[in-house]
């Protein structure tokens, strides 16, 4: 194959971070390219990451044309895009790396969009072999592998109970904002795909893995308030747990947004719950999409104030230990690492030889973790 990675939608405002962090950081005998509909927009990006590092080649690609898709598919080991909504622009991308083969990842946080790839293409991907790696970005990389991590910790033949704690400061760009409301407006489908794929999905005969309870709570050691979290990253957990012995035979998992104080967390409540009756209705739906544009994003000045940390907190056997993954600015600029990472480690590492829909836990592990190095331990044992 000519490339080992190629990056669709890289003139957009998260692929153009991560083809910079590319041309930084790859290695300088990686074959790249960067891809998307506009020759014109991808040669100038190439002459600014030519400055930058290793300049990628340009590969025109319009995912309307399924002839397109499939030819940049074929001649590369991995195809990562940027390009979302996925639930209306990400198919034609999964299907043409499922039938040739080939390893795909995105930055996906649609529970809708993974399960409808999982019913459709995971079946043809274990034929042909492909890997089909969604949510490679901060939705879900931090919680997938920072659970992971946790569970290394600990024994794996006892049961084991991990609550992820979330805090962060950061702004959100206009294609992660339309993405959330067109997500939001979508909240039946996506309950009935995700209904369709629990009654197809085989299930460990022998381990039990299950979902904490739903319900607001104190923050670990009582301080704060913890609020679930109605967000892809626990289900993503949960599949890699399914999927790996290391989670013992009785894995219970839990996230929540924490809060300071009971107020932030009423108002943040009744805020997320006004968007969504909002996005039931089109001329509203409509509306709150004007709001903001694809394409804008937060400044550099101000995703270098932002940051993110998760602290886990776990229990097996009478053992506690609490863990910590922490990073910059969640959604762009540790995305953009993020997804550099996984491409990179899913074309050039030694990996286990799996195939189909996977997490990045079960397609990458502890190789990510590695690259990346975020995860730390606050609490041997307790």
């Amino acid at each position: 194959m000519p490339y080992d990675v190629t990056l669709l939608g890289a003139t957009g405002f998260a692929g153009g971070l991560t083809a910079k962090y590319l041309a930084a950081h790859a290695p300088d005998d990686i074959r790249w390219a960067i891809a998307g509909r506009n020759p014109g927009a991808l040669e100038s990006l190439q002459s600014e990451l030519a400055k930058v590092g290793s300049a990628p080649d340009v590969v025109p690609v319009d995912i309307s044309d399924a002839a397109s898709v499939r030819s940049a598919a074929e001649q590369t080991r991995v195809l990562a895009t940027t390009v979302g909504p996925y639930v209306e622009h990400g198919e034609p991308v999964v299907a043409a790396c499922a039938e040739a083969g080939t390893t795909y990842c995105d930055l996906t946080g649609e529970s809708e969009f993974v399960d409808r790839m999982w019913l459709r293409y995971d079946a043809l991907a274990r034929r042909t072999g492909a890997r089909l790696v969604h949510a490679c970005g901060y939705d879900s990389v931090p919680h997938d592998l920072g659970v992971l991590y946790t569970v290394s910790q600990l024994p794996d033949d006892v049961p084991i109970t991990v609550r992820g704690y979330v805090t962060a400061s950061a702004g959100f760009s206009g294609g992660t904002y339309h993405s959330a409301i067109r997500g939001m407006s979508r909240v039946r489908r996506s309950a009935g795909l995700g209904d369709e794929r629990r009654k197809r999905e085989a299930r460990p005969a022998d381990r039990r893995v299950r979902a904490l309870p739903s319900r607001p709570a104190r923050g670990p050691g009582g301080r704060g308030w913890a609020l679930p979290m109605p967000t892809i990253d626990p289900a993503i957990v949960r599949r890699s747990a399914r999927a790996l012995d290391a989670y013992g035979p009785d894995f219970r998992y839990g996230q929540y947004a924490l809060f300071k104080r009971l107020a932030m967390a009423a108002g943040t409540t009744a805020g997320l719950g006004g968007l969504l009756v909002a996005s039931q209705v089109p001329p509203l739906r409509d509306a709150l999409l004007r709001f903001k544009q694809p394409g804008d994003g937060p400044s550099e000045e101000q995703r270098s104030r932002s940051w993110f940390r998760i602290q886990f907190v776990a229990e097996a056997d009478g053992v506690s230990i609490e863990t910590q993954v922490s990073g910059g600015d969640p959604g762009y600029d540790e995305t953009a690492r993020i997804l550099g990472e996984s491409a990179l480690c899913l074309a050039l590492d030694d990996l286990p030889e799996r195939s189909g829909q996977l997490t990045t836990a079960v397609a990458m592990g502890e190789h990510l973790l590695r690259r990346l190095d975020f995860a730390e331990t606050l609490d041997p044992a307790r």
